[in-house]
């Protein structure tokens, strides 16, 4: 229970806390601020191991301004410390920076910052889970399909250029905010999509993670001068995901395939909020990958049950996206619309336009829809052999067990 209680507070403090105290000491001092706040968290596992506070983030929040004096006798020269303190807080006084308002502020400043154009995109885009959502390096890596060892070094570069250019911790405007924010919803998107399907290997909902972006774009929502039709469709994306979260697991854990969710289950609330915002949404004259995906997702919602889909609007809307968004992902779920339609014809057409390595980490996927194509098709044996292809290369336990029931399925119909 107290790792649990640590673990939410962390993902949701930890970029917070970075923030406001890159605001007051600078972002020259990133790694020393970073470096505190990870000290906070763990004083506060170790004085919490047998008595959790009666408010844990109000504990926080007096330790991580504690923690700016502990800053201060890390920053040698004293002259530096008078000019950290005069440009910083220059007509606020500290505490006025721990207000909400500011919190907000700080939070903006920093996503903008790790957006920067100085920055390598997929260094933008590391720094940015490091910084604003707590990721550790191993979650960025899983995150990004890559390797420990690189987002670390991505990460000191990062930090490195921040200081080499003199980056400045404020939010963009004009033409350059526009560039910045297109970067800044790929790497919300990126983090909700971690949440919404995990790649850890034990783990296929991270809850903490959806909301972290859900509440990150709301930030951006909230800014008149920020936001954009983008931002919105983004937002009722993640509303739309996360309104059948409940519905996806069983209480063993197991996966529920779209077919056979329960959808009573559904949170409306956010489904109503993720309509909203996706009328606000279509006030634009090119549309997103973001609108598209929310439009498709939107057709599932509708239906009272998976009989009453409307498929044909669904590949419709799937149309326009690959030929706007072509990738291999987007393919692949137009593939399953066609198997939906019972068109094998257009569906073996994408499937045979793609290989293994167009997918990586996903390639389980792949031949997962190559075997729901024999299915269709009655060829048994081969369903089972892609199924099996399909097990080989399949981390995450949940998704293997949906694997081998299925394979059960179709080996005992009976």
């Amino acid at each position: 229970m107290q790792y649990e209680v640590i673990d939410h507070l962390f993902r949701h403090h930890y970029g917070k806390m970075v923030s406001i105290l890159t605001r007051i000491f600078g972002l020259a001092h990133l790694e020393t601020i970073e470096d505190a706040v990870q000290d906070t968290f763990i004083q506060a596992a170790r004085k919490w191991r047998t008595t959790i506070p009666e408010n844990p983030e109000a504990w926080l929040t007096t330790a991580s301004k504690n923690r700016v004096l502990d800053i201060f006798r890390q920053i040698k020269s004293s002259k530096n410390r008078e000019t950290l303190v005069s440009s910083s807080a220059e007509a606020m006084h500290m505490t006025e920076l721990f207000l909400d308002t500011e919190i907000e502020d700080s939070q903006l400043r920093m996503i903008f910052t790790a957006c920067h154009p100085q920055l390598q995109q997929v260094d933008q885009i590391a720094f940015s889970l490091k910084t604003v959502a707590g990721f550790s390096s191993k979650e960025i890596a899983t995150a990004l399909l890559q390797k420990e060892d690189t987002i670390k070094k991505r990460l000191t570069r990062a930090r490195k250029t921040i200081i080499e250019k003199q980056l400045s911790f404020s939010i963009p405007t004009g033409s350059e905010l526009q560039n910045r924010l297109d970067i800044t919803h790929k790497v919300l998107y990126l983090i909700f999509n971690e949440g919404f399907h995990s790649n850890k290997q034990e783990i296929l909902i991270r809850k903490e993670l959806c909301g972290e972006a859900i509440r990150l774009t709301r930030l951006i929502l909230k800014k008149n001068q920020i936001r954009n039709a983008d931002t919105y469709a983004l937002f009722s994306l993640m509303c739309f995901h996360a309104a059948r979260i409940d519905s996806k697991t069983n209480a063993n854990n197991e996966i529920i395939d779209l077919k056979h969710q329960d959808r009573s289950l559904w949170y409306f609330p956010l489904i109503e909020l993720g309509n909203s915002c996706m009328f606000k949404a279509m006030d634009t004259k090119k549309i997103s990958s973001y609108h598209y995906e929310a439009l498709i997702v939107s057709e599932h919602l509708k239906a009272k049950s998976f009989e009453d889909t409307n498929w044909n609007t669904i590949l419709n809307w799937y149309l326009k996206y690959t030929n706007d968004f072509p990738s291999p992902i987007i393919f692949l779920n137009q593939a399953i619309v066609y198997l939906q339609l019972n068109d094998l014809v257009s569906c073996h057409k994408i499937l045979k336009n793609h290989t293994e390595r167009d997918f990586n980490q996903r390639t389980y996927l792949f031949h997962g829809v190559w075997a729901e194509y024999y299915i269709k098709k009655g060829d048994i044996i081969k369903a089972t052999s892609y199924l099996n292809k399909a097990l080989d290369q399949v981390s995450n336990t949940s998704e293997k067990q949906y694997l081998l029931n299925k394979k059960k399925e179709i080996l005992n119909p009976n």
